[in-house]
């Protein structure tokens, strides 16, 4: 199965490209939660920090950071600072 893709500080030009400014916005507090990707989500954290495990891997991204999430994977969300960030399906 694909990884979670994490990239530290994208070039803003990357971002501008893509649209994030005009992706939604979704926000949560501190918690633990599963979550199943049935689709590909991207996204770029505006504000948070976050440790996603999925199986044996385990991932940890924060505010700045460019995240990609692949079809399919199954996962535990621990926000440990409130997130708020742009996303995109599909």
């Amino acid at each position: 199965m694909a990884k979670i893709k994490v990239e530290k500080n994208p070039d803003k030009a990357k971002l501008e490209k893509l649209g994030v400014k005009k992706w939604p916005v979704w926000e949560k507090e501190v918690s633990v939660f599963p979550w199943f990707y049935e689709e590909p989500e991207t996204c770029y954290l505006l504000e948070g920090q976050v440790k996603v495990t999925a199986g044996d891997e385990e991932v940890e991204f924060g505010a700045g950071d460019f995240v990609e999430f692949p079809a399919g994977l199954a996962c535990t969300w621990k926000i440990t600072k409130a997130v708020k960030k742009h996303y995109k399906f599909g």
